[in-house]
């Protein structure tokens, strides 16, 4: 009974540990060989919204360093007393609970949680694809993209980037960021093609 017990002990164990931070943030190919399911989720993200692999994972890079259980920073009374967190941000792609909540609405993704990576590239993708139709926002374009996702539809609009010199420099370092793995994911993207394991031979990627 042990030794039939144990292959699924053993995965449940993976699937813990699964979506655990990557060990190089700096390489998309690292980071996709090492989470075959997060590259999946990318290509379901690309095929779904038109969405290019390296803008999402550059924003999720940016906005939790690929932590599931990322929060923003608390906020203090009297520099002391911890009162509430700053922002509802959560997950992989810190999003605020009002808008997450506008996601499910208009996907219809009622199972959709912040601390699944699959979800939040799903999440980012269709910001992306509702950007471009409100402001008009290539989805190649991974800086406007990013400002557009700080600030808001209404606030990119209303141009409230252009007085936050501090986040006109995350933008740059995002889109940055998003050139480098654009460059990486096209060097090694016949390979990660390739079926990896014996379920991938039979299921396909």
């Amino acid at each position: 009974m042990g030794k039939i017990l144990f292959p699924f002990i053993l995965l449940l164990f993976v699937m813990g540990c699964a979506d655990r931070p990557p060990q190089n943030l700096d390489n998309v190919c690292s980071i996709y060989k090492e989470k075959r399911h997060w590259y999946k989720a990318s290509l379901d993200t690309e095929r779904k919204w038109g969405v290019p692999p390296q803008i999402p994972m550059a924003f999720i890079h940016q906005e939790s360093k690929f932590d599931g259980s990322a929060l923003p920073p608390r906020k203090y009374i009297l520099w002391v007393i911890p009162w509430g967190r700053v922002s509802t941000a959560y997950g992989f792609a810190q999003a605020q609970t009002m808008t997450w909540n506008d996601y499910i609405k208009d996907t219809g993704n009622t199972g959709a949680k912040r601390n699944n990576f699959s979800d939040s590239v799903d999440f980012i993708g269709w910001y992306i694809n509702k950007t471009q139709k409100v402001n008009g926002v290539s989805k190649w374009d991974a800086y406007n993209q990013y400002l557009n996702y700080h600030e808001g539809w209404g606030g990119y609009k209303r141009k409230t980037h252009n007085s936050k010199s501090w986040l006109i420099g995350v933008a740059q370092k995002v889109q940055t960021r998003s050139n480098s793995y654009g460059a990486q994911y096209r060097s090694c993207k016949e390979d990660l093609m390739k079926p990896q394991s014996i379920w991938e031979w039979i299921f396909g990627v």
